[in-house]
């Protein structure tokens, strides 16, 4: 008994699974290429926004928040609250408002780019993070 006797449309399923893979894929670098300006733009290293966890604590960096918020990010439920106050902080650091942080929770894959790519000028404040 072959497979495709088994499961006659797996040909479909592949030609609807192959486009959605190369999708996401090509999402996720015009995120990272958009973080990578956006750090740049911040005065970080670009190469950061291709290092896990690292470009997090960056990201915490610019948006003006102590480093400890990367453990608060290991707690469920917690995390989504810390993270959206990241988030409101990297909105205002660039000079943007709420609206923007409600962009950055439900469209990161939009709002990242617009940071880096955008006319948005970093006015943020780095010196919380030390603390």
């Amino acid at each position: 008994m072959d497979f495709s006797d088994s499961f006659p449309f797996w040909p479909f399923i592949v030609a609807l699974i192959i486009p959605i893979i190369i999708f996401c894929i090509m999402i996720a670098v015009v995120e990272i290429v958009g973080a990578w300006y956006m750090f740049q733009k911040a005065g970080e290293p670009g190469w950061a926004a291709i290092i896990p966890i690292y470009n997090y604590l960056i990201g915490i960096k610019i948006a003006g928040k102590p480093w400890w918020y990367i453990l608060l990010m290991l707690i469920p439920i917690v995390n989504v609250v810390i993270y959206i106050l990241i988030l409101d902080g990297l909105s205002k650091s660039f000079g943007k408002g709420t609206g923007f942080t409600v962009g950055l929770f439900f469209f990161r894959f939009i709002f990242i780019p617009v940071l880096g790519f955008g006319n948005a000028v970093y006015t943020g404040d780095k010196s919380n993070f030390d603390a």
